[in-house]
């Protein structure tokens, strides 16, 4: 892939990493939140699991472009 792309996919990855970050905040907020007034916060849970595990793959495809971008130099 050309640098400039990867160096493009990056930045990209890099957002979506930080926004996902956010998420998941935003939803331990929102578990903490339905828990504390005894709501059930099942569907909150799951929604948290999902995010996290979203990030988990955002974290990955970032690490990759990473490795891409130190194998061009």
């Amino acid at each position: 892939m050309d640098r400039c792309i990867v160096e493009k996919h990056l930045q990209q990855a890099l957002e979506h990493v930080a926004l996902g970050g956010q998420h998941i905040a935003r939803q331990r907020e929102i578990v903490a939140q339905l828990t504390n007034r005894g709501s059930d916060a099942s569907d909150a849970r799951r929604l948290l699991e999902v995010f996290e595990e979203s990030q988990l793959l955002h974290v990955a495809h970032l690490d990759r472009l990473k490795a891409e971008l130190i194998s061009m130099r």
